[in-house]
């Protein structure tokens, strides 16, 4: 049930990003990955679902680095126009 929750977040930033809105669904992106890593962490395994691929703290870290790279990676680009 979470990964579904995690995963209607994903899609609602492609949809941002599907209307021309693409720094807020980029990071709209990276900020559902980092509350699957406060999930993740905060769950017991069972209760997360697909988000448990090998160990917790494997899990955790690779979403924290992950989601924090696509939020700072949005934010260096330049904002280009009014």
């Amino acid at each position: 049930m979470l990964f579904a929750g995690v995963l209607a977040g994903v899609g609602l930033g492609f949809l941002f990003v599907s209307q021309d809105h693409w720094r807020r669904g980029i990071l709209t992106v990276g900020g559902v990955m980092l509350v699957g890593a406060v999930l993740r962490l905060c769950l017991p395994t069972p209760k997360v679902g697909m988000l448990a691929v090998r160990g917790r703290l494997f899990d955790t870290v690779t979403l924290v680095v992950l989601g924090t790279a696509v939020i700072v990676l949005t934010l260096a680009v330049p904002h280009v126009g009014g």
